[in-house]
């Protein structure tokens, strides 16, 4: 068995796919969100340029993330999505505070993933953010073998999305039992191709009777087991 775990960063309107995507093939998945980017009651349908496309990622309303979410995992990305060593280490980590105080209130349920913003992270906001009670946080750094993890506030994944070696570095981490990938749901814009791409990837992921699909948070679990 491999046990599959996928995240989605920043709350944008290309995650309404991502979860109906979800599930349809049975897929676990994380979004990490920033509840001071979005809007209370309206979506935000323009926004920052995507490379050099030309592409504007929408925001959702926060009054609908919960019906956009339902049956999955949220953490925490900052409410600003402050970067860790540009603000203030105690600025940033009640920052992070905030934010997963915010959508414990709205989810009415336990939030302690969080993930780094830009994957910026130092050894100071780490240990404080231990101390807040985090119990992990996700870097943007990969690894041939998620697990065993020695800092789970540093937890690394396998690979972004649309790796152009996805099933390779798949068959790579079936020695550990954990595969893990992640990105933003933006990366795939309007483009048919790359969502029936993704899609792809649920698809054989479902059908294959080796594969579980976990939230991030079990990885926690799993790495404190072994």
């Amino acid at each position: 068995m491999i046990k599959v775990c996928q995240c989605w960063d920043d709350g944008v309107l290309n995650d309404i796919k991502v979860a109906e995507l979800c599930r349809k093939y049975n897929a676990k998945a994380t979004f990490n969100l920033n509840p001071g980017k979005h809007n209370a009651v309206s979506r935000i349908t323009t926004g920052w340029q995507f490379r050099d496309t030309g592409y504007y990622p929408g925001k959702l309303a926060w009054n609908e993330v919960v019906s956009v979410y339902e049956g999955f995992e949220v953490a925490s990305h900052g409410m600003s999505h402050f970067s860790a060593g540009v603000v203030d280490d105690k600025v940033f980590v009640a920052d992070a505070v905030a934010a997963r105080n915010v959508i414990e209130d709205l989810f009415q349920r336990e939030c302690r993933g969080f993930a780094w913003p830009c994957g910026k992270y130092n050894d100071a906001t780490v240990e404080m953010m231990k101390a807040a009670g985090f119990a992990y946080g996700r870097t943007t750094q990969y690894v041939e073998q998620v697990l065993p993890c020695s800092e789970p506030m540093t937890l690394h994944s396998n690979c972004h999305f649309m790796n152009e070696n996805f099933w390779d570095i798949f068959e790579k981490a079936k020695p550990c039992g954990v595969f893990y990938f992640w990105g933003h749901s933006y990366e795939m814009m309007d483009d048919p191709a790359l969502w029936q791409a993704y899609e792809d990837k649920l698809k054989k992921l479902n059908e294959d009777p080796e594969v579980e699909w976990v939230n991030v948070i079990d990885l926690v679990t799993e790495n404190n087991s072994r």
